[in-house]
């Protein structure tokens, strides 16, 4: 609905009335101060509602959230607040926890590590490391965020972190340093465990500082990725991500699933200068779902 224009008020001839009392002077003025005032305030009202060019898009998450990621901004959510299982979207803090810390220590991430015991054999997508298999840091994260593997996000925890219960505190260290009040961390892959939770609202935050660093950036936008491992290993890691494939300006960051979590989704994309975050939770029609959210957002005035 378009607004219709103000027209300029009309200047009606002066009406003396000796006879008017200074209260009743008063009373008039106050109904014509407050009825302007009212027409100002309601205005910004009804322009704030016309800067979007699409509506508010119907989609079948139970839990979302949609953020502009260079001001924080809140486009949209729904049940931002409300507990929600990430399952693999947990390896987005996995991958930021490891890339600060080799960056803290000013290490590289081609450098080799061995892949300890406990790295092997975990359920679920696998990259299939062997133990003691000489692997680089950044293999690893690669295998993690485009595979999925869970089996590189308990490696990377337990290289990093020492052990894994030691690197679990810290992503839960983390991500209350980030504001998280609403998550519990349990292992580093977002294999179910009804007290391994989140919110969207949380895991925007969370995503927000990732997409922030550059390594991080890089990981998550890349499509496809050749491992350096040996030629008989498993090397070809495809991004699971639709939206680095799909959508227009997609560069990042993680999908997830499990039967018991549902369809998890932490999307991301670049257009005109806007860089904008959409979490979606409970998603049995994930993709479209950030695809519709995210378009809402772009049409959107800043």
């Amino acid at each position: 609905m378009k607004l219709r224009k103000f027209k300029g008020l009309k200047k009606f001839p002066a009406v003396h009335k000796p006879s008017l009392s200074r209260k009743g002077l008063f009373l008039g003025l106050f109904i014509a101060l407050a009825s302007f005032a009212a027409v100002v305030y309601l205005v910004p009202q009804a322009l704030s509602r016309e800067t979007a060019a699409l509506p508010a898009p119907s989609i079948s998450a139970a839990q979302a959230i949609l953020l502009d990621a260079d001001t924080g901004r809140v486009l949209y959510e729904k049940n931002a607040e409300e507990k929600a299982y990430p399952a693999s979207t947990t390896k987005i803090l996995t991958a930021l926890l490891t890339i600060e810390r080799v960056e803290e220590l000013k290490s590289d991430l081609t450098q080799q590590v061995k892949i300890p015991p406990e790295a092997v054999g975990v359920e679920g997508s696998s990259i299939y490391l062997a133990a003691q298999e000489p692997v680089t840091i950044e293999d690893l994260l690669y295998g993690m965020m485009l595979r999925s593997g869970n089996d590189a996000a308990t490696a990377l925890a337990v290289i990093i972190g020492g052990d894994q219960q030691h690197f679990i505190d810290e992503m839960n260290r983390r991500a209350q340093e980030l504001g998280c009040t609403g998550s519990q961390f349990l292992n580093p892959s977002g294999l179910f465990d009804e007290n391994h939770y989140t919110t969207v609202a949380d895991m925007g935050r969370i995503a927000q500082a990732a997409m922030k660093n550059k390594t991080f950036r890089r990981i998550a936008a890349t499509e496809e990725w050749n491992a350096s491992r040996a030629p008989d290993k498993y090397n070809y890691f495809y991004n699971k991500n639709k939206v680095v494939h799909q959508y227009e300006g997609g560069n990042g960051i993680k999908i997830g699933y499990t039967k018991a979590s549902g369809r998890t989704l932490v999307a991301s994309a670049r257009r005109d200068g806007r860089q904008l975050i959409c979490v979606v939770m409970g998603a049995p029609d994930w993709f479209n779902d950030s695809y519709r959210l995210m378009d809402y957002g772009f049409s959107l005035k800043p």
